[in-house]
């Protein structure tokens, strides 16, 4: 059982900076944690492994050299093998650019059974990549994922959460889950871990080291833009009618009849 946990480091601070020229996110010397949603990822491809009794667990991020610390944390966790996708071609990448290379980087690995990711970055909250890697890798995809059986024959029986209720699927593997937080309660770190993870070794591949199209990556590669950032202007505060019951709606006719009129 082959099972790739695709992670991201996101900023772990209110102070978000944008670089003005780019309009992405300035990430150098910001504080930063493994999205919250892909901690629930990284606990359930370990019960996965742990449940069939074999298989490794890959970690794959794609992002600067300091993601490296992202990546010692989930060894710590128990992983048994990380992957960082650093090279400057990456930056500025969008949803696309960023399933295209994690793609890439997956397909050099040449092995898995199982793909997951946590369902939304909490910078971004677009919950784009998980799907777009997928329709990349030509596999199944399940999204909002709240419990997984993998069985012996090459499938996985899966809940999918909803708004009113749950779906109940049989996916054939490989396939990418995108889970949610309803689906484990994700372990902390033990100290055999913590001191396997520091002498870890953190394979880091570049563009060069992977089957891509350069004009795929990175800013250059991306289809969509960022052309203005800015904060939304506050509301204006409502107003409270008082009077009986006549006088408020005749009120609130004077006030609406040119509004529908002009309409």
């Amino acid at each position: 059982m082959d099972i790739v946990v695709l992670l991201k480091q996101v900023p772990d601070t209110t102070d978000v900076r944008i670089d003005r020229e780019t309009n992405t996110l300035i990430r150098e010397g910001v504080p930063s944690i493994i999205n919250p949603f892909d901690m629930y990822a990284i606990e359930e491809g370990l019960r996965i492994r742990e449940r069939a009794g074999r298989g490794t667990v890959t970690v794959m991020s794609m992002g600067p050299p300091q993601v490296e610390s992202s990546l010692r944390e989930a060894i710590a966790l128990g992983v048994d093998e990380t992957v960082l996708l650093s090279d400057r071609a990456f930056a500025g990448s969008d949803t696309w650019s960023t399933s295209y290379t994690l793609a890439a980087g997956i397909r050099k690995l040449g092995r898995f059974d199982v793909i997951l990711c946590g369902k939304q970055a909490i910078d971004g909250d677009t919950g784009q990549v998980g799907p777009g890697v997928a329709q990349l890798l030509d596999v199944p995809q399940v999204t909002h994922v709240r419990k997984i059986d993998v069985a012996p024959d090459g499938t996985a029986v899966v809940e999918r959460l909803l708004e009113d209720g749950t779906d109940v699927l049989k996916v054939r593997l490989p396939a990418v889950f995108s889970v949610v937080k309803e689906i484990n309660e994700p372990r902390l770190p033990s100290l055999k871990g913590k001191m396997r993870a520091r002498k870890a070794e953190i394979r880091v591949w570049r563009s060069t080291d992977l089957e891509v199209d350069a004009a795929e990556l990175g800013l250059d590669g991306s289809p969509t833009r960022v052309i203005r950032i800015f904060a939304p202007e506050p509301r204006p505060g409502g107003r409270v009618i008082a009077g009986s019951v006549d006088e408020v709606v005749a009120e609130l006719a004077a006030e609406l009849v040119p509004i529908v009129r002009g309409g």
